[in-house]
């Protein structure tokens, strides 16, 4: 008995940890290349005669694609595994890519950078290897594991966006797209470890088990909690994705080199991989709303700060350190918050509509990004913007009540 006791916990030690390994290389090889393509901007736009409001329009329909489909993406990988999700999302996300490539117009442009791409990454999105980690992960490793799980996202970021200046100069912009749309279809095959024998998962509380998806979506919007909590993460897709986008070009408007947008958003992947670990970390340690809410105060004043120094590839690479710690580390202790409120049957799923207030966000970031710089030559109010929308949401996570929701226990016989 004893015997048998330890071969099946190494047998299921052995299976987080690859379940682990494969989370991190798919959040690493999903969110690299999306990361990067703001660093396509100024090449496909001066080779096709477009302002910036036409490549920034299509990104911005992909984020919006992107949250929409979210939701939908987790309700599908709850109800039919996210190993299959996974592999469909890829293969969309490398088709996007690769006619993205080829398009000479705005409306070809918006067709694949911005929808058949934006279904892609839903599909195989980092938020997705969180949902596997909560659903096959003991209790004990989930709040560090989706601090690794994110940080592995920013390690993609880290590597993906000096690559692409690498490739982009070596074998040209639509060169590159490919390279990276064939990168993306290694998803498929990693997608395979997340499949789990039964005899690996834990078993749900029965009252959560058996609650179906229009039960938990009328739970979860009818808790208060959950609503604060979706709403202050429309900040962090609105300054996030913003900055992804159009801190290259604003860089570049200020008298800095190309690289110095480059290095700076890798230097964001870089330190993120340290803010989202620690995240990670301080969620199993302090209340995850206390967090949340030191965090977006803490990116407005990053913002304040660098906006109003001189520009120089120092300031720009600090301010890439600094805002990097504080990147997607509002992601562990979100996800960590929806599955200690709700527990983990349809965790993709709650946590595919908070994604999609922060894709909402993204949206009118990256959007208005592009269409203010035209009106006023200038990006200024834009980054105010996101200073007063990061202090709105560090007030906005201070009421969430940290706690599971009361269920009623199932009917004795």
């Amino acid at each position: 008995m004893s015997s048998s006791s330890l071969s099946l916990s190494a047998s299921r030690r052995q299976f987080f940890i690859l379940v682990l390994v494969a989370g991190f290389l798919i959040s690493m090889v999903g969110f690299g290349p999306r990361s990067a393509l703001g660093l396509f901007l100024p090449p496909m736009s001066a080779a096709n005669g477009w302002g910036r409001e036409v490549f920034s329009l299509a990104l911005a329909i992909q984020i919006l694609v992107w949250g929409a489909a979210q939701p939908f993406a987790g309700a599908l990988a709850d109800r039919f595994g996210i190993a299959r999700v996974l592999s469909v999302g890829a293969i969309l996300y490398a088709i996007g890519l690769a006619l993205m490539a080829y398009s000479t117009t705005p409306l070809m442009l918006n067709l694949s950078a911005g929808f058949i791409a934006g279904f892609g990454v839903a599909g195989s999105s980092f938020t997705l290897v969180l949902a596997a980690f909560g659903k096959l992960l003991p209790q004990e490793w989930r709040s560090p594991a989706f601090g690794l799980g994110t940080a592995a996202g920013s390690f993609g970021q880290f590597l993906f966006s000096p690559l692409a200046i690498g490739l982009i100069d070596g074998f040209g912009w639509r060169n590159t797209l490919l390279i990276f749309g064939g990168v993306v279809l290694l998803i498929i095959p990693l997608s395979l470890a997340l499949i789990a024998p039964k005899a690996h998962t834990e078993a749900e509380p029965s009252p959560a088990e058996k609650q179906s998806l229009f039960q938990a979506l009328s739970e979860a919007f009818g808790h208060r909690s959950y609503v604060l909590l979706v709403l202050g993460f429309f900040t962090c897709g609105f300054q996030l994705l913003f900055i992804t986008v159009h801190l290259p070009a604003y860089l570049v408007d200020r008298g800095l080199s190309a690289d110095a947008g480059a290095w700076t958003i890798g230097v964001i992947g870089l330190f993120n991989i340290v803010g989202s670990i620690l995240a990670g970390w301080l969620g199993d340690r302090m209340p995850k709303r206390y967090l949340l809410s030191i965090i977006y105060f803490a990116r407005s004043l990053a913002v304040a700060a660098f906006i109003t120094m001189p520009p120089s590839f120092t300031s720009a690479v600090v301010f890439g350190a600094v805002i990097g710690l504080l990147w997607l580390s509002t992601v562990p202790p979100t996800n960590g918050l929806v599955a200690l409120m709700f527990g983990t049957r349809w965790l993709a799923t709650l946590f595919g509509f908070a994604f999609f207030s922060h894709q909402v966000g993204g949206f009118l970031g990256v959007w208005l990004g592009g269409v203010l710089f035209e009106l006023y030559g200038s990006y200024n109010v834009i980054w105010w913007g996101s200073i007063i929308l990061g202090v709105a949401s560090a007030i906005i996570n201070l009421p969430i009540v940290e706690k599971p929701v009361p269920r009623a226990a199932p009917a004795a016989a």
